[in-house]
């Protein structure tokens, strides 16, 4: 992270200041608070980034907004629905969904993180880009369900991938040096990190109130990466799971079946196909992992409103509905 940026945030602000002078932050003798977005967000944003407060801890409390953090140095230890703790190092981002309880042991000076408080709807343009047959589509949009559920949480070890800290750091950035056309600015890099950090499923843990939280991850990498092949039973069996059991772990964490959610991705990536290549129609469902031509050009229709054919002649100019 570029220097002038570390500098700014590695300064005392008049909270840690009050902290180190003994004084109390108003959350310590806090049980069960929620925190509210009108107390850090302006009037009309939806994304804001703050320096993480050091030397206090935060007890258990929720929030009305979606959370994510990032650790420039040292670390942070949390705990999520009184979970086991989770060690956030640095390079490494922490998403919250805005159901979840969560509590931060306290910080030292060395250990430098930036708190990202964001409303659900600025995520609109992120999720028109990685689309919902995936875990990251799948956490935000469980994220705006009513009394949460699903994946609470998403920690992503990405402190090697190259591409995901420039986009963070632009993030960072524009928040802490406020410019024109930040929503805009920060809406399309958010799209794009979340597009990056979808090519490092296996740097991904979930958990929260998500029953058989590893095999829930490995069936979405198994549509994430092997759509063409994917197959839940076989994966129950590789596992040592019961085949109920998987099914029922994947509809609770994501609100969707698997076989909807490999729809989805073999339809997506059938599109994709469809515009940016001449395969014929044919050869395109055979790509994806259709032999059933009709069942296919039924479910295309039904997704997109016209045939593949028809898809193909309008090209990218046909929105998906």
């Amino acid at each position: 992270m570029r220097e002038e940026l570390m500098e700014k945030l590695r300064r005392l602000t008049p909270e840690e200041e009050r902290l180190l002078a003994g004084g109390q932050a108003p959350h310590a003798c806090q049980r069960g608070f929620t925190v509210d977005t009108e107390k850090l967000l302006g009037q009309g944003r939806m994304l804001a980034a703050r320096p993480h407060t050091r030397f206090v801890g935060f007890p258990a409390h929720s929030h009305n907004y979606m959370e994510a953090m990032y650790m420039c140095q040292g670390q942070t230890i949390h705990r999520v629905d009184g979970g086991p703790p989770l060690t956030l190092r640095a390079g490494e981002l922490l998403f919250l969904n805005q159901h979840a309880r969560h509590q931060v042991e306290r910080a030292g000076e060395a250990d430098i993180g930036v708190d990202f408080v964001v409303l659900p709807q600025f995520f609109d343009h992120a999720l028109r880009l990685i689309g919902t047959d995936n875990v990251l589509g799948g956490f935000l949009l469980g994220g705006l369900r009513r009394g949460g559920g699903g994946i609470r949480y998403l920690h992503f070890r990405v402190a090697g991938a190259a591409q995901v800290q420039n986009l963070v750091e632009n993030l960072v950035y524009s928040a802490v040096f406020l410019q024109a056309n930040a929503r805009r600015i920060d809406q399309a890099t958010m799209g794009l990190l979340l597009l990056q950090l979808l090519n490092h499923v296996e740097d991904l843990s979930l958990g929260g109130e998500v029953q058989g939280g590893g095999v829930v991850l490995a069936a979405l990498r198994e549509i994430e990466e092997d759509y063409r092949r994917a197959d839940l039973g076989r994966l129950a069996e590789e596992r040592h799971v019961s085949l109920s059991y998987l099914s029922s772990a994947i509809r609770q964490a994501t609100g969707r079946t698997f076989k909807e959610l490999l729809l989805e991705k073999r339809l997506a990536k059938a599109a994709q196909l469809l515009r940016e290549g001449r395969l014929p129609v044919e050869e395109v469902l055979r790509a994806v992992g259709y032999e059933n031509s009709s069942y296919f050009y039924r479910r295309f229709r039904e997704r997109f409103g016209v045939s593949p054919r028809d898809y193909r002649e309008q090209g990218n100019g046909l929105e998906q509905r």
